[in-house]
């Protein structure tokens, strides 16, 4: 007779907030650190890439190799598309903070939630209810309120805000990919092999750019390794342990003390204030982005243990 198979206690409840709270605090030092980078926007998206992406490929191989080798060519190609995704996100976004304030660019990079929303709607066929329709509707008026704020104020700022909105659209872009392929995945599996293709895209687009890799101070490189580790495999890592004790419209809400805390760091280290039209703005957005959560709750579940977050 086979003896039972222990089951594995769930963590505490305090283990399982603590771990949602070490995410989102994590995953707000992004900016702030980009800023700290003196290097080209493409160079600090592609070594942040590559140094997160080398123990996430080294992990998909030694768990995965059963996965990898029964994929097919046509989900190959969709990991390939998704990687693509990924770096012109962080590519996109990156750059926008040489252009616009950290408040303004995590304000509209956060509505991510919001494009997801829309393009599974548009490929996936998954039914927008009037409070999802509403959703976008104030993030995109969110959205314009801090362009025209920027726009009239002159100055590269706006072209920032349209870098920050197009790495939202992009970071969806890779989230809805991901439902589709993650099916038949894991999420380490899915994750080693997304980040691998985006770092060697950013790396390979180097070649035919007049962008430098190397020549950086000691300090820019420890910056760089410190985007890789901090919000990169800390903070997102932490998020996605969430979301298999907590539900994935929970934690899409709590994701957004990122942009909160990510301004306040501004404020503390680069002394950068927002204004009064930047907060109204940046508030319709993430009211946007939890009436999303809200709608998400009632329609199919992404996958179980993945948000969309990827700044």
């Amino acid at each position: 007779m086979s003896l039972p198979t222990p089951r594995t206690p769930s963590p505490s409840r305090a283990r399982v907030y603590g771990g949602l709270v070490l995410g989102v605090v994590a995953v707000s030092w992004a900016a702030p650190l980009i800023r700290f980078a003196e290097a080209p926007s493409l160079a600090i998206s592609a070594w942040r890439l590559t140094f997160a992406s080398v123990p996430l490929l080294l992990l998909a191989l030694l768990r995965g190799r059963a996965e990898l080798a029964a994929l097919n060519a046509r989900t190959w190609g969709w990991l390939v598309l998704s990687g693509l995704a990924l770096a012109l996100h962080f590519a996109t976004w990156i750059a926008s903070l040489q252009y616009t304030t950290v408040a303004s660019s995590v304000a509209l990079v956060t509505t991510t939630p919001v494009w997801v929303m829309l393009f599974a709607w548009m490929s996936l066929s998954e039914r927008v209810g009037p409070r999802g329709l509403g959703a976008i509707g104030l993030c995109l008026a969110g959205s314009v309120l801090i362009g025209a704020r920027d726009f009239a104020l002159g100055g590269q700022s706006l072209w920032g805000d349209m870098l920050a909105v197009l790495g939202a659209i992009l970071a969806a872009a890779y989230f809805v990919i991901g439902r589709r392929v993650r099916e038949a995945m894991s999420l380490g599996t899915y994750v080693g092999v997304v980040y691998s293709v985006a770092a060697v895209a950013l790396m390979v687009t180097h070649a035919f750019v007049d962008s430098p890799l190397t020549g950086f101070t000691p300090r820019t490189w420890w910056v760089l390794v410190g985007l890789a580790v901090v919000p990169q495999l800390i903070g997102h890592s932490m998020l996605n342990a969430s979301v298999r004790h907590l539900s994935a419209p929970f934690v899409s809400v709590a994701a957004l003390g990122e942009p909160v805390l990510a301004t306040l760091w501004a404020v503390l280290l680069l002394s950068e204030t927002p204004d009064q039209v930047q907060l109204l703005g940046g508030g319709m957005a993430l009211v946007g982005v939890v009436l999303m959560a809200r709608e998400e709750a009632l329609q199919k579940p992404p996958p179980p243990d993945m948000v969309p977050a990827a700044d």
